[in-house]
């Protein structure tokens, strides 16, 4: 720690004895290299200390993006950061060249439906999420969607108990590209446009997901729950690796 300390006391940030568009080409060089480097989005604070507090972010985040123009990759806004990701017409040729890849993220309607009430309603409760839904949410769906590290806890709600409140995370803006969750569109055209149907959901063939762990059968009426076609998540874009 000390000698981390040490290094960005050391780092001459103002570069005041450079000429002024040389200071500024090395600002540029300086941001888009830690960028680079980074496993995820980068966020102002970080990229600060390697600048003079004269640098505007905005302006050198403009530079770089104008120098990427007509690149197979783009500095995009996203977690609250920015990161470098190939652009998605790319996608296609990355699996080819690798061969194998990871498995991309899949969500059934009914699991998209939990993360998309989560998402517009945070921070919110279990029962309160059962209620939007009309049928309770099983602990295993909130234990995916935790394990996907698309969802975290929350504040205590004021209620009394006090149950747990559930939240989007980083990792969700990351996931899906938004910068924030200002980002997220209105929930009305994802239904119009058919990628949510919570007429379906609500319906009697509620996929096994979203009932509660207890006594599950019970409400099934022994009819045979299939489960839906699952969402994938994976947008063929991604950070430099």
């Amino acid at each position: 720690m000390a000698r981390r300390r040490r290094a960005l006391a050391s780092l001459d940030t103002e570069l005041a004895e450079l000429p002024a568009e040389l200071r500024w080409r090395e600002w540029v060089a300086r941001v888009e290299a830690v960028i680079f480097a980074a496993p995820g989005p980068v966020e102002r604070e970080t990229l600060a200390r390697v600048v003079g507090g004269a640098c505007s972010i905005e302006f050198v985040i403009d530079d770089i993006r104008e120098s990427l123009r007509g690149h197979p990759y783009d500095l995009v806004a996203v977690a609250g950061g920015w990161q470098l990701r190939t652009r998605s017409r790319y996608a296609e040729a990355i699996h080819a060249a690798f061969g194998s890849t990871p498995a991309p993220v899949q969500l059934s309607q009914a699991e998209m439906l939990v993360l998309v009430c989560i998402a517009y309603h945070q921070p919110v409760t279990r029962g309160e999420l059962g209620e939007m839904i009309g049928k309770q949410v099983s602990r295993d769906t909130i234990g995916y969607l935790r394990s996907l590290g698309f969802i975290g806890a929350g504040p205590r709600s004021p209620q009394p108990g006090a149950p747990y409140t559930y939240v989007t995370t980083k990792g969700f803006l990351a996931h899906f590209g938004l910068d924030t969750l200002r980002d997220l569109p209105d929930m009305e055209a994802l239904e119009d446009a058919g990628l949510l149907s919570k007429d379906k959901l609500l319906a009697k063939d509620m996929p096994l997901a979203l009932m509660t762990g207890e006594g599950d059968e019970e409400g099934l009426d022994g009819d045979d729950v299939s489960a839906d076609e699952p969402y994938d998540l994976d947008d063929g874009s991604g950070g430099k690796g």
